[in-house]
């Protein structure tokens, strides 16, 4: 048998909300909205919130082909 090969995830994920991360990233809410739609940031739904998983959107910057 194969074992999970699902990645390590810490007890505590950091999150943000969108409105948040706009802030904070220089974008306007509408396109960090269409970039979630998209799949481009990774969230999550938390109650009626959409959060933006910074930890997964860290680890996908770092392996990204374009930052090596």
């Amino acid at each position: 048998m194969e074992e999970n090969q699902a990645p390590q995830v810490p007890a505590h994920v950091p999150l943000m909300t969108q409105e948040r991360f706009a802030e904070l990233s220089g974008l306007t809410v509408d396109t960090v909205y269409g970039h979630i739609r998209r799949g481009y940031i990774p969230a999550v739904k938390v109650g009626k919130y959409r959060m933006i998983n910074l930890a997964l959107l860290h680890t996908q910057c770092l392996q990204a082909e374009e930052w090596a």
